[in-house]
């Protein structure tokens, strides 16, 4: 398949990023308020919280998490090389508590009024990767 040379390439957190360690820590039962604790930059670990949240009726605490999420995971994107547009893949594992944390912002900013956030963030969830929303459903 020819490349696109006027878009970048795509962003790839590394295989090192607190993602890593925090899915692993989740998937073993770990509560994610204790997951957060330890990897506070592990935007999976504030997305699962914003999940949870938003879930348990508190879109509030669910914006607050997944702002935090979202945050972080902007943070670990510029230092990989993103500069706020081109590919982030859904498919890539540490990729995924960003886009997670995206998604579960979107959310919540919908369920609190932030209508127009909500509609950023979507379309943030569909620039960064048009099948992030399949690749991230549970």
């Amino acid at each position: 398949m020819p490349m696109n040379l006027l878009e970048p390439e795509p962003t790839l957190l590394p295989e090192d990023h607190p993602d890593v360690p925090a899915r692993a820590a989740l998937a073993d039962g770990e509560d994610p308020r204790a997951v957060a604790t330890r990897y506070p930059a592990a935007s999976l670990a504030w997305a699962t919280l914003a999940r949870g949240a938003y879930d348990d009726g508190d879109p509030v605490a669910a914006y607050a998490f997944a702002r935090t999420g979202y945050h972080r995971g902007l943070d670990a994107l510029r230092k990989a090389g993103w500069r706020g547009q081109g590919p982030v893949p859904a498919d890539h594992l540490p990729n995924q508590g960003f886009l997670l944390s995206v998604l579960a912002l979107a959310d919540a900013a919908a369920a609190i009024g932030e209508d127009d956030e909500a509609a950023r963030c979507r379309t943030l969830l569909d620039d960064a990767d048009p099948q992030a929303r399949v690749v991230l459903q549970p």
